[in-house]
C-alpha cells in the first residue's frame, strides 16, 4: 500500500528523512481492526517524529501519522483514537500507553490497523476531512480548556500562537463555549483569521492584554511563557502542551507563579471519552475544524513543508482518493 513514512531521523533537517511509497499493508492481530483511511491530519508530532523525538531507530521505517477517519472493516464510518493501549484494549500488560508512530504505524497509509476499542463512530454530521482533525490537535484544545483549566462560560482564556492546530482548535471551541477569548501572534493576517474566527482581540506577540485572563493555552513554550504567566490573573492557570519555540525559557517567573498563586498545569492528549464528547459537541453544535489545505497523500510532502515553514493557519489533511 501507498504511505507516508520516516524512512531516517535527521534532527536539524527532519524532511530529509520523509519518504513516500510502498509499505506492506497491517497485519491481523488479535483485538485489532483494520480501517480503510479516507482522510489523515497533520501535526507537530509527524515533524517531532522525523527528528528522533518519541520514534526510535530501531523502530524505522515508521508510517507517520495520528489521526484518521475511514471505514471500518464492517463498512461503517470512523475516527480514531490515536493513545493505544490507554486502557490496556489490544496490547499487552507489557506494552506502554503510546501515540500511533511511537510504537505502531500510522494513518499516513491506504490503511491503518488500531485496537477495536480506539475505533469511535464518526458523525454523519461531519465529512472525513473534518473527522480526520480532531483527535490530536482538537481534542488536546478540548482537554486543555475545559478539563485542565476548568473555565466555564463567561471565563477569559489567552491563545499563545494563532495558526497553529492546537491554537486555532482552542479559539473556536472557546468562543462556541461563551469564554471570552484572547489571541496572539506574529503575523498580522493570523491575527485577522484568529478575530473572524471569535476571539475578542488579537494582539502581536507579547502585547499587553487589555485584562488579566483566567487561564492561558500555551503550546509555543519558551518565547511566550514569561508573558503567558504575567496575563494571568491571581490564581489562574496556565496550560500547557507543547513547546514548539523551545522548552528553556530564558525567565520562568517562579517569584510571580508563587505569589499570586498561579497553577502550571501539564496536558498530553485527551481520553477516549473526551474524544467522543467534542465529536458530540462538533455535530451538536456545528463547530468545525478550520481546515488549512487539503492533499492527496503522494503530495504529503508539500503538506509536511507548510507546517514546518509555520504558514498555515489550521489543520493540513491528507486524502487517500
Amino acid at each position: 500500500m501507498f504511505a507516508a513514512y520516516a524512512a531516517r531521523i535527521d534532527r536539524d533537517q527532519p524532511l530529509n528523512g520523509l519518504e513516500l511509497g510502498e509499505r506492506p499493508a497491517p497485519e491481523q492481530r488479535p483485538g485489532w481492526t483494520t480501517v480503510n483511511v479516507r482522510a489523515a491530519s497533520l501535526n507537530h508530532h509527524d515533524l517531532w517524529s522525523l527528528r528522533g523525538v518519541g520514534l526510535a531507530e530501531d523502530k524505522l521505517p515508521m508510517i507517520l501519522g495520528c489521526d484518521a477517519a475511514g471505514i471500518d472493516e464492517n463498512g461503517n464510518e470512523v475516527v480514531l483514537h490515536s493513545v493505544i493501549g490507554q486502557s490496556g484494549h489490544g496490547v499487552g500488560p507489557e506494552e506502554p500507553r503510546s501515540i500511533l508512530t511511537e510504537r505502531y504505524q500510522g494513518t499516513f497509509a491506504e490503511q491503518v490497523s488500531v485496537p477495536a476499542w480506539n475505533v469511535l463512530p464518526k458523525p454523519k454530521e461531519l465529512s472525513f476531512e473534518e473527522a480526520a482533525c480532531l483527535p490530536t490537535a482538537w481534542l488536546t484544545a478540548y482537554r486543555m480548556l475545559f478539563t485542565n483549566a476548568g473555565v466555564r462560560p463567561g471565563d477569559s482564556v489567552l491563545v499563545q500562537g494563532a495558526g497553529g492546530g492546537v491554537a486555532t482548535a482552542a479559539i473556536v471551541l472557546g468562543k462556541a463555549a461563551g469564554l471570552r477569548v484572547f489571541a496572539t501572534s506574529r503575523d498580522e493576517a493570523k491575527r485577522k483569521r484568529a478575530l473572524e474566527l471569535g476571539a475578542v482581540e488579537a494582539l502581536e506577540s507579547g502585547a499587553r492584554l487589555p485584562q488579566r485572563v483566567d487561564a492561558v493555552i500555551e503550546t509555543v513554550g519558551a518565547a511566550t511563557w514569561s508573558h503567558s504567566v504575567k496575563s494571568l490573573r491571581p490564581g489562574g492557570t496556565v496550560v500547557i502542551s507543547g513547546a514548539t519555540s523551545g522548552d528553556r525559557p530564558s525567565h520562568a517567573e517562579l517569584t510571580r507563579i508563587f505569589f499570586l498563586e498561579l497553577k502550571v498545569v501539564g496536558s498530553t492528549m485527551g481520553t477516549k471519552d473526551e474524544l467522543e464528547d467534542l465529536l458530540a459537541f462538533c455535530a451538536a453544535t456545528g463547530v468545525r475544524p478550520v481546515v488549512d489545505e487539503v492533499l492527496p497523500l503522494d503530495r504529503a510532502r508539500e503538506g509536511f513543508e507548510r507546517l514546518e515553514s509555520g504558514d498555515q493557519f489550521g489543520k493540513i489533511v491528507l486524502t487517500t482518493g
